[in-house]
């Protein structure tokens, strides 16, 4: 118990790994390195899962270890704004390769242009995409009075009465901290994949639809990307072709076959369109990179065709240039029409590519924020409302 609340983590120690979530479950390894007493402690993405808040309580905390038992820390990370705010010294690998290593001091700030070039390989001038807001498009989908309680406590209420809704060409994001209950919103409304006792309309189209299962979702146009593409996105034990093609089998098939001609034909145009970097589509996909793994992902849910993605944590553990090509294939699928649900713990990721916010605390929507009042003050401020 000492050991969790040192890492920021409430929670009973008797608690099953399975019942929380996978930023918990980072909190908990974290603590596991910690009860060692190590002189050497590698981090691989340990803010991949979690929040600004949390994110900056373990980094606090990794500061603790140096200066108070000389612990030395190695952090393997995306994320440049942590890498500036933690790092003696910096080293670029690209490809398998060391390409550059940089110095930080006080006097020697992180320089954050020359940082991406050498990661990326080409200069970035923009870290998103430009976005034309479409507020005139068809009403896809709304959610409204949705209550979901917790699948093990039916007494523990997930989400709170919430409402949202989304356009045609619309992407709209989900911002909160952990355990707001963002994951499981998206969850239950994909098919009732997550929570009991769940109350509420649910429209598609203006139509009101009861979607029992995930295949019943699926047939409505619906698709939802998990946050844990390898525990739950992927199969690593097969290739790229049987992944992107798994959830659109049924529109590759004739009399109950699958047509393995239609099926590499479009599994191989959505491996050029999305730049999945591979041989050819016969490649395991544990092989990739954690960018191409997640485009995997990404292919066999717009294989699907679906009107409305909901993508969780798209570019979790990925490097920023992988990150930009993903916010191009959502920008893309808005262009053509789709209604595109972003949830993801990045604020300024959820300011550069969404239309509008919702901000979601202990399992509330305590706000619809349009553009033109994107602050991460704002949404913080909204992303910590207390119940009434």
């Amino acid at each position: 118990a000492e050991l969790l609340e040192r890492v920021g983590l409430p929670e009973d120690p008797d608690t099953k790994i399975m019942d929380i979530g996978v930023g918990k479950q980072q909190l908990v390894e974290i603590a596991k390195a910690l009860s060692k007493n190590v002189k050497l402690l590698i981090l691989d993405e340990p803010t991949a899962a979690l929040n600004d808040e949390d994110s900056a309580h373990l980094l606090q905390l990794v500061r603790q270890l140096r200066d108070e038992h000389g612990v030395t820390s190695i952090i393997i990370t995306h994320k440049l704004n942590e890498v500036a705010v933690i790092a003696d010294n910096v080293t670029i690998i690209r490809d398998g390769s060391t390409v550059g290593e940089m110095y930080i001091t006080p006097e020697t700030p992180l320089d954050y242009d020359e940082l991406i070039r050498k990661m990326v390989g080409r200069e970035l001038t923009n870290l998103y995409p430009k976005h034309e807001t479409n507020q005139s498009g068809e009403e896809y989908l709304r959610i409204t009075n949705w209550t979901v309680h917790h699948p093990m406590d039916n007494s523990r209420i997930i989400v709170d009465n919430a409402n949202l809704y989304v356009r045609s060409g619309e992407i709209i994001g989900l911002a909160g901290l952990m355990g707001a209950g963002r994951t499981e919103l998206a969850m239950s409304v994909f098919g009732r994949s997550y929570g009991s006792n769940i109350t509420g309309d649910l429209y598609i189209k203006g139509k009101k639809v009861e979607l029992r299962n995930v295949q019943e979702a699926i047939n409505a146009g619906l698709a939802y990307a998990t946050e844990d593409r390898k525990g739950y996105g992927l199969n690593l034990l097969q290739n790229i072709r049987e992944n992107s093609s798994i959830a659109s089998l049924s529109k590759m098939s004739k009399l109950g076959v699958v047509d393995g001609n239609i099926e590499r034909k479009e599994v191989d145009a959505y491996r050029e369109n999305f730049n999945i970097k591979c041989q050819n589509i016969d490649v395991q996909v544990s092989t990739l990179s954690g960018g191409n793994q997640q485009k995997v992902v990404l292919a066999k849910w717009v294989l699907s065709d679906p009107d409305i993605l909901i993508l969780d944590e798209p570019t979790r553990g990925i490097d920023v240039g992988a990150k930009y090509e993903i916010y191009e294939i959502i920008d893309k699928l808005a262009d053509q029409g789709k209604a595109v649900v972003v949830i993801s713990s990045e604020l300024p990721e959820l300011i550069g590519i969404c239309d509008r916010i919702y901000t979601v605390s202990q399992g509330i929507i305590t706000d619809d924020v349009n553009k033109n009042g994107f602050t991460q003050e704002y949404l913080m401020k909204c992303m910590t409302k207390e119940r009434n």
